[in-house]
């Protein structure tokens, strides 16, 4: 059986080198892997480059199955799809992979802004890419998408941030807050050095529980949309489902996006101005919150889309709460298709 973090699993994607990354937190990598996929063609001017930032506990691939393909918006044959893995996310530079003294619960803190950075250096760099025609990517991928139009407002030239927001809630970081503790507080744990996951099976556990109770939605149970996913009750799906999906995760990786995740914040580059921040942005920006999301609120997406120039404010409709970004909703995955292609039709 392959492993859980394998080509087999995630592929296909490419491993690259970018070098020593120094963090914003004083921290060090010293060669700093990114697990890149791309799809498509970049065409001889550069100009038709899309990227495309990874959520929580999720890689490449789910993007691609999503997200990418002839009927989406994001259409290989058009487009050159750039999805980068984010650092510790179990494919790129993670934890349970780099080794040597900085490996489990000793990997250094890194943050939404290093990421960016990382990938600023992969496109330029390896693929010789200074314009980007979209950044696009959902929760995380958000947060990073908001990074990416703040920190580079000349080479962003439109921005989607799906089920996300630019700078953190004190909300939100409790949530995760809560996330963290379902893993940690397992004795198997072992302050994060325990030998593999399944040490940590009951933490992870209560992981997937908390994720089912926020990450969709009072509506999504109500209506039974469990069941129209193929699980008889809440408890069959906790089991068949929720369990499942995070039990062969890495405790140390998902504990190193969850601390980036809570200090995601663009205001870290006006003095916590956000304001000041979010008004950087050149970009042509859809802001696109999920209408059930408990994790990011629309109303707190609305409250950063005014601060931003050249921004509409599109919400999708759905009952699946925030992991409506997983695609169980087809009718939410058509909305951000016609957005996103309403969005690429703008001039830059």
């Amino acid at each position: 059986m392959a492993s859980y973090y394998s080509q087999e699993v995630h592929g296909p994607y490419h491993m690259i080198n970018i070098g020593r990354l120094e963090l914003a937190e004083g921290g060090v990598i010293e060669n700093c892997e990114l697990a890149v996929a791309t799809r498509g063609t970049l065409n001889a001017d550069k100009s038709n480059a899309i990227l495309i930032p990874t959520w929580y506990s999720g890689t490449s691939k789910i993007m691609e199955q999503v997200y990418v393909g002839p009927d989406h918006a994001l259409d290989p044959s058009k487009y050159f799809i750039v999805i980068v893995n984010q650092i510790g996310n179990g494919l790129s530079t993670s934890p349970h992979n780099i080794g040597g003294t900085l490996g489990g619960p000793n990997f250094p803190k890194v943050r939404i802004s290093d990421d960016v950075r990382a990938q600023h250096r992969l496109l330029t760099e390896f693929f010789g890419i200074t314009s980007l025609a979209l950044v696009v990517g959902g929760s995380m991928g958000a947060q990073q998408t908001y990074e990416w139009a703040v920190r580079y407002p000349d080479m962003v030239k439109r921005a989607a941030p799906l089920a996300g927001t630019a700078c953190n809630t004190e909300h939100d970081f409790l949530f995760t807050e809560t996330l963290e503790e379902g893993i940690t507080t397992d004795p198997g744990f072992r302050d994060g050095r325990y030998g593999t996951a399944v040490d940590v099976a009951v933490g992870l556990r209560r992981h997937a529980e908390m994720w089912t109770v926020m990450g969709w939605s009072t509506e999504f149970f109500r209506l039974n949309r469990h069941q129209a996913l193929g699980f008889a009750s809440a408890d069959a799906f906790v089991e068949g489902f929720m369990v499942p999906y995070f039990a062969p995760m890495d405790p140390n990786n998902l504990l190193a996006m969850a601390w980036k995740w809570q200090r995601g914040d663009v205001s870290l580059h006006t003095g916590g101005d956000k304001a000041a921040a979010l008004g950087r942005i050149k970009a042509k920006v859809f802001v696109m919150p999920f209408s059930t999301d408990m994790f990011f609120p629309p109303s707190d997406c609305l409250a950063e889309q005014a601060l931003i120039p050249n921004s509409a404010f599109r919400p999708i409709t759905t009952v699946d709460g925030h992991l409506g970004l997983f695609g169980t909703d087809a009718d939410a995955i058509a909305q951000v298709d016609l957005n996103l292609r309403e969005l690429l039709a703008l001039p830059a």
